[in-house]
This record gives structure tokens, sequence and C-alpha cells, in this order.
């Protein structure tokens, strides 16, 4: 049996965006508990040049929107960056869901191959489909998704390894 690049892809986006949408809620809910403004949290960083978590956020839901545009060919919706607030952060992983969730699969489904181009630094890259959600796409994501588990698990929200597996 295989599996389609669709499964590999768009199934795997939305879940670690609701992943995401459940770790906003257990921070929104310690922040409540411990007395904590809520901006306190969304401004929160791993370090000082890194992102904070609002902006983990964002590039997760950028990260996902690209990709599967990439794969799909299909055009992305632009959201700004403008989120301050844990519902409005949460908004924008809805509507990053909606998007995937209109993603046909067979807009997706034997593309492996085809030419994906993006910017890099500055320079234009091309890869195959595969290779652009392997290689970059779900790397990308995972990265934004685990960092901003990161940065609320330094600031004291219990998680652990479940919550970031969505289980």
């Amino acid at each position: 049996m295989s599996i389609t690049l669709h499964q590999v892809s768009v199934p795997v986006l939305i879940r670690g965006l609701q992943t995401l949408s459940s770790l906003l809620d257990k921070a929104e809910q310690h922040a409540d508990e411990h007395k904590l403004e809520h901006d306190q949290l969304i401004a929160a960083r791993l370090f000082e040049d890194m992102y904070p978590l609002s902006a983990q956020i964002q590039r997760a839901s950028d990260t996902a929107k690209a990709t599967a545009s990439r794969l799909s060919g299909l055009a992305a919706p632009n959201f700004p960056d403008d989120e301050t607030s844990f519902d409005e952060l949460q908004a924008r992983i809805n509507k990053t869901i909606v998007f995937l969730e209109g993603i046909p699969a067979d807009a997706i489904d034997g593309r492996e191959d085809s030419k994906v181009k993006m910017m890099l630094r500055g320079e234009e890259q091309t890869m195959t489909g595969r290779d652009n959600l392997t290689q970059f796409g779900l790397p990308n994501f995972m990265f934004h998704v685990v960092t901003a588990y990161g940065i609320l698990r330094h600031n004291g929200v219990k998680l652990g390894k479940l919550d970031y597996l969505g289980l």
C-alpha cells in the first residue's frame, strides 16, 4: 500500500495546527490561573534573538499555507501578522485549517515530482514537491510548533510530550 503526498502533508499540517490551538488553550488557562497578563506569554521568547510566541504561531500558519500552496498550485490566503491576543491567534489557526481543509487531495496527489520554486535567503530554490514537503515544509512547520511548545514550557505552562504530540 502506498501513501500519497496529500496524506503526508495536509492532515499532518492540520494536526500540528490543532496541537498549537490546544497549547494556546493551556497557555491561556495557565495565565488566568496564575494571574499573568496574557501579553506576557504571547510576547515570550526562548532567547532574545528568536521570535516570540505570537510570531511562532504566525510562522507555523504561514508555513502550512505556503507548503500546501506550493504542493497544490492553489493560492494561499494572506494574513497580516497583527495578532496580539490568544483569541486572535486561535482565529488565525482556524482560518489556516479552513484553507487546508479546502484543498482537494487530487490537487496535490501526483505532484510529487513537479517542480516547486521558492525564494530562500534571497535566492530562488527549485525542488520537487516531495522534497519541498519533506526537506523544507514539514521540518520548518514542526520547528515553529515545537518552539511554541518550548516557549510555553519554559514559562511554566504545564505541558508534556503528549501535549506536543496532540494526544
